[in-house]
């Protein structure tokens, strides 16, 4: 499954947890987890031929993506 936490800027969140633990605000991750909360949940609903057609699918547009710049 796939979560989205309730905050989405996880990012900024994420530095203020390091800073606030850094610091002595928090004492350890479990304090952290009590403030994590979910907003949404998505189960794949896909079955296997389902799943390997869209892996397939997605391997190929990146393989067509490749090598259609010249870094040099």
């Amino acid at each position: 499954p796939v979560s989205r936490p309730l905050v989405a800027e996880t990012t900024a969140l994420g530095a203020a947890y390091a800073a606030g633990l850094a610091t002595g605000f928090w004492t350890t991750t479990d304090e952290l987890r009590q403030n994590w909360n979910e907003d949404k949940r998505w189960h794949p609903t896909w079955n296997d031929d389902q799943r390997h057609n869209g892996y397939a699918g997605w391997k190929k547009a990146v393989d067509r993506t490749l090598g259609w710049v010249d870094i040099d």
